[in-house]
């Protein structure tokens, strides 16, 4: 795998279905919000504590995981929700550990219904969130904040980005109060497999290009052929939901492959984590037996270490 040259995100990394309409959110925003909130409703003790998650949803919604408890305990659907509730946690985790680093701009990718930023607990002196997303599913959001009381605080940033007018995540950042010569932490979740090769790692390119010091965190599917039969069983299950949903699963990583390719964008401090690694980190002792008992999902960290430009 090469990186493409350039600064342009494709289309596709904030609307990994080009044939939905931009004037409306995409599903996958409420579906993956609903997992998490049903993380907050039906596990104890949570590896992901998110007071909004259930808030932001909505009481309907609320009403809704009430019915249908007994579909959110079958097995998948137990190891989807954990999936779901353990990349937010790392990747919050991860966010941690840039602070520490010095980092204090955090971009989300896709943010959808996350709610980080509105309990971000570092002071906008410390911390600077921007959510990134497609302006259809930014007003929808923005309307569920105000319909649900969530209040927006001064250290957040809407960047809604219009790709159909031609516009980069460059210039959209570089339009608001983002600075381009500092560290920056992103996130990028649940986008990865829905796009094809060439526009997730034009994307991990261009987030190695930002300032040393900062980092990634992102999620990614491996090959079905990798995968053993329960697990090529359970592929083949999502696969078919999602594309019925109108938003195929794409693109397949190899990790090893991966992790070179990132290390040749100038990444270093690589972390690559398999369904073994998280349930070891997060999910070890639980006296309610959740877990991710599906590899499919990978969940992958890198610092920027900055590029050596060849002469």
């Amino acid at each position: 795998m090469t990186a493409p040259k350039g600064n342009r995100f494709p289309l596709s990394i904030l609307n990994p279905n080009p044939h939905f309409p931009e004037t409306r959110p995409s599903k996958t925003a409420l579906r993956v919000a609903m997992h998490r909130a049903a993380h907050q409703l039906l596990d104890n003790p949570k590896v992901f504590d998110d007071p909004l998650a259930l808030a932001i949803i909505g009481p309907k919604a609320v009403a809704q995981l009430d019915s249908v408890q007994a579909r959110y305990g079958e097995q998948v659907a137990r190891s989807l929700r954990a999936f779901l509730a353990v990349r937010s946690r790392y990747a919050e985790d991860e966010l941690a550990a840039a602070i520490g680093r010095g980092v204090k701009q955090y971009v989300i990718l896709g943010a959808g219904l996350d709610t980080f930023a509105y309990r971000n607990p570092y002071p906008e002196s410390v911390l600077r969130v921007f959510e990134v997303d497609h302006p259809a599913t930014q007003d929808w959001k923005r309307g569920r904040l105000a319909a649900t009381g969530i209040s927006v605080p001064r250290s957040l940033t809407f960047s809604p980005l219009d790709f159909e007018n031609d516009e980069t995540l460059v210039v959209g950042l570089g339009e608001s109060s983002f600075d381009s010569s500092a560290a920056t932490f992103f996130s990028w979740l649940g986008v990865t497999m829905y796009l094809t090769e060439y526009a997730a790692i034009s994307t991990l390119d261009l987030i190695a290009s930002t300032p040393p010091g900062g980092g990634v965190v992102f999620d990614y599917a491996v090959p079905r052929t990798s995968l053993d039969s329960a697990a090529q069983i359970a592929l083949d299950a999502l696969s078919a939901r999602v594309a019925a949903a109108g938003e195929p699963f794409q693109t397949f990583f190899d990790p090893t492959e991966l992790a070179e390719s990132l290390r040749k964008m100038g990444f270093s401090s690589i972390e690559d984590m398999d369904a073994n690694a998280i349930n070891a980190r997060y999910f070890q002792g639980r006296s309610n037996g959740l877990y991710v008992s599906s590899g499919l999902g990978h969940l992958m960290s890198a610092q920027i270490r900055g590029r050596v430009e060849s002469v």
